[in-house]
């Protein structure tokens, strides 16, 4: 049984950084995240559900939203499957949130707060490099220089992370390190290094939970786990699908090595019957 509650879930990741009572997780995370760059040291929690502006537009949901003490605004979330139109999606949400700063009246001059998403992403993003962190700005296209500090996308491609605990060297690794690995950890490591991590520990513990909690927390499992199975079923049809167009053009020979493949994945003797042609004694054969 695990130790630690699972980040993945809903339940658990805004226990760890969505809770008024553990917002210092949450500061101190940001503050790892743009080390040399911010100091913040406070956040205000937002109504995450933003009310729309005008009668019949649509409202807006977000994992995490907060205003640091400048007033510039947070949007963390946590992501664990691809979406259409994911980064399309992130440019919508942090868009809503430069555009509802705007002031009726003659005195407003356009004195916009910085805005910044931060999505941690539990999956690979399609048609981008594939590294731990991808930071979009506004930018000169020719000269990379800063058009404007007001809007910035930073995406946390968890896959990509696959460092073990000695090899961690920033605190920002280390917090990734925790949260990649959390679900199967027996102690929080780095306590001895960062005391933040020791106030996670307790936050984190599946034993403090209160009943109501873990009621909430098991139900949330259940939702990830359901999700994870969603997704693998639709991958495993979608290679067998593959399969079974080149299979008109294929011997019996390749029939047969693709049948033993799909065996050894688990597939069921139905489906490897329906994609490869094949009966029920010859695959038993393999």
């Amino acid at each position: 049984m695990a130790k630690f509650i699972n980040p993945f879930t809903d339940v658990g990741f805004k226990k760890i950084f969505g809770q008024e009572v553990s917002k210092d997780l949450l500061i101190d995370f940001l503050n790892d995240l743009l080390v040399d760059e911010k100091s913040i040291t406070d956040i205000t929690f937002l109504d995450k559900e933003v009310l729309p502006e005008y009668m019949g537009d649509r409202g807006v949901i977000y994992d995490i939203y907060c205003t640091t003490e400048n007033g510039e605004q947070f949007i963390v979330e946590m992501q664990n499957r691809q979406q259409v139109n994911f980064r399309e999606r992130a440019l919508y949400y942090l868009s809503h949130a430069v555009s509802r700063q705007g002031e009726k009246g003659a005195d407003w001059r356009f004195n916009l707060k910085a805005v910044y998403g931060v999505f941690f992403m539990n999956f690979r993003l399609e048609n981008m490099p594939h590294k731990l962190r991808t930071d979009i700005v506004l930018s000169d296209r020719d000269t990379h220089e800063q058009f404007s500090d007001k809007l910035r996308f930073i995406f946390i491609e968890l896959p990509s992370f696959t460092k073990e605990e000695e090899e961690c060297v920033t605190d920002f690794e280390r917090w990734i390190y925790v949260l990649k690995n959390m679900e199967t950890l027996n102690r929080m490591p780095f306590k001895a290094r960062k005391s933040v991590f020791e106030k996670l520990e307790k936050i984190v513990d599946i034993a403090s939970l209160s009943k109501e909690e873990r009621m909430k927390y098991d139900e949330s499992i259940k939702v990830y786990r359901d999700s994870l199975v969603t997704m693998e079923f639709a991958e495993q049809k979608g290679r067998a699908e593959g399969l079974a167009e080149g299979m008109a053009k294929g011997k019996a020979e390749e029939r047969r090595i693709i049948a033993g493949q799909l065996k050894r994945m688990g597939m069921s003797f139905d489906a490897i019957r329906e994609v490869t042609g094949l009966s029920d004694s010859e695959i038993d054969k393999l």
